[in-house]
C-alpha cells in the first residue's frame, strides 16, 4: 500500500463510503478477505444468469471453452454466483461435457477498497504468483475483473488452524511463500500503512470514539514498535500479513496447502507473518458472532516453538535454539503490530461499510489485547499515558 497524504486519504474514505452504497459489484462481507469464499456448490451459491457477466468476460470464457474438446457447447455456459466473497463478486462458471463439467472462476472486481491496499499492487502480485505456481492460475483479463482456475481444494475451518499436522504444513508453505522473490521495491510497508490507516481512522472516528481508542497516542505507538521492530537482525520476505484461515486451502488428496487472496501482501518481517497468523488463531469467522475473538485459543509456548521450527528448518537446515528463541521473540512482538493494524482497520470499516458486522467491538478487542500485551512485550518501553498504562482505553 503507497503513503497516501491524510488530506487526500480523508476525501478517499468519504468516496468509498458512497461507493460502497452505490456499487452493484460490492458483496456484503468483510472488506479485506475474513470470510472466505467456498469453491463448491450447495449453500453457499447462487445460480444466476450469464448476463450478470461483463460482456468482455463472457468473450474470454467462450474463447477458454472453445479450445477445450470434451465442452459440449460453448454457449451452454453455468454461472453460480458464490457466497462469502468478501471484496469482489465471485462465480463458478461450469459448462457440460462429456464426462466431468469444466469449471473456472470469474471474479469482478468490488469497489471502495482503495483506503486499504492498492488493486494494482494486488493484481500485479496475483500475476508473479499464477506464474510461479503458487495459487491459481490466470486464465485471461477483462477491464473490472479476471477469470481465474478452479482449484479444486477445501478452505480451511477456524478448528484447522490447531491440528498439529495441518500448521506443519502451514508453516512449511508461509515459509515458501516469504521467500519468494517478489520484482519491486523490498521496502517494508507495515509502518507507512500503520500511520495512513491512523490518519483515516482520525478523520472518521466520533470525537468519542477517537479517546476511546486514545487515537492520539498511537502515533508515538507505532513509532515505537518501528524502532523496537526493525533491527538488522528481522528476517525481511515477501509476506501476505492476513493469513486467517479463510486465506488457506488444503488438497485432501495430496495435502498440499495454497494460499490464496493476496490483497495485503508486501515485504515485511516475517515475524509479522508468522504473529499474524497466530492472532487468527483467536477467530471464527462462521458463528453467529463473528466480530468475538478468543484469545485464549492463542497458540502456546509448545505450539509456538514447533511452528517456528518448522518454519525455520523447512528451507532445509537445521535452526539453532538461539534463532529460535529470537524469532519466537519477535513474533510475540509483532503481535502488537497485529493488534493494531486490525484494530484501525475496523475503526475505518465501521464508517466506510454497511456490512452486518461489529467492526466497533471487533476494534476495541483488538485495542484491549495490544494495551494488554503491550508493558509485557515492551519491557522497559513505558506506556503513552497513566490512562493506557491502566489499560483504560478501548474497554
Amino acid at each position: 500500500m503507497s503513503p497516501v497524504p491524510y488530506s487526500s486519504l480523508s476525501d478517499r474514505v468519504v468516496f468509498t463510503f458512497r461507493s460502497l452504497i452505490y456499487s452493484n459489484y460490492f458483496e456484503q462481507y468483510r472488506v479485506g478477505n475474513w470470510w472466505s469464499f467456498v469453491m463448491g456448490a450447495g449453500e453457499n451459491t447462487v445460480d444466476i444468469k450469464v448476463d450478470r457477466l461483463p460482456g468482455e468476460a463472457k468473450e474470454i470464457l467462450k474463447s477458454l471453452a472453445s479450445e477445450w474438446e470434451d465442452v459440449l457447447d460453448v454457449n451452454e455456459l453455468q454461472v453460480i454466483q458464490l457466497k462469502g466473497a468478501m471484496t469482489n463478486q465471485v462465480y463458478q462458471i461450469k459448462w457440460p461435457t462429456k464426462t466431468v463439467s469444466r469449471k473456472v472462476l470469474a471474479r469482478i472486481y468490488g469497489e471502495g477498497v482503495e483506503v486499504f491496499f492498492d488493486r494494482d499492487d494486488e493484481i500485479r502480485t496475483f500475476e508473479f504468483m499464477s506464474k510461479h505456481g503458487q495459487g491459481p492460475r490466470l486464465l485471461g483479463r477483462f477491464p473490472n475483473g479476471r477469470i481465474e482456475e478452479f482449484i479444486h481444494a477445501r478452505t480451511l475451518s477456524a478448528s484447522d488452524l490447531h491440528d498439529p499436522e495441518i500448521s506443519a504444513l502451514i508453516a512449511s508453505k508461509m515459509k515458501e511463500f516469504n521467500d519468494l522473490d517478489m520484482p519491486g521495491p523490498k521496502n517494508v510497508r507495515l509502518w507507512d500503512r500503520l500511520r495512513n490507516w491512523l490518519g483515516a481512522a482520525k478523520s472518521l472516528a466520533l470525537p468519542e470514539e477517537a479517546k476511546a481508542f486514545c487515537l492520539d497516542t498511537i502515533e508515538e505507538d507505532i513509532s515505537t514498535l518501528e524502532k523496537e521492530l526493525s533491527g538488522a537482525h528481522q528476517r525481511i520476505g515477501f509476506c501476505h500479513n492476513d493469513l486467517q484461515y479463510g486465506n488457506i486451502m488444503i488438497d485432501e488428496v495430496t495435502n498440499s496447502i495454497t494460499i490464496i487472496d493476496y490483497e495485503y501482501a508486501s515485504y515485511n518481517a516475517v515475524a509479522f507473518d508468522i504473529a499474524n497468523h497466530f492472532c487468527e488463531m483467536a477467530a471464527d469467522y462462521h458463528t453467529e458472532t463473528p466480530h468475538i475473538l478468543d484469545f485464549s485459543k492463542y497458540p502456546g509456548l509448545e505450539d509456538r516453538q514447533r511452528f517456528v521450527r518448522i518454519y525455520l528448518s523447512s528451507s532445509g537446515d537445521e535452526p539453532s535454539d538461539t534463532e529460535v528463541e529470537q524469532l519466537l521473540q519477535d513474533v510475540e512482538k509483532f503481535t502488537l503490530a497485529s493488534h493494531l493494524v486490525w484494530g484501525l482497520w475496523g475503526i475505518i470499516s465501521e464508517h466506510v461499510n454497511e456490512i452486518d458486522f461489529d467492526y466497533m467491538e471487533y476494534a476495541r478487542q483488538r485495542f484491549q489485547q495490544y494495551w494488554l500485551r503491550k508493558p509485557e512485550l515492551l519491557g522497559s518501553v513505558r506506556a503513552s499515558s497513566d490512562s493506557v498504562a491502566d489499560g483504560n482505553c478501548a474497554t
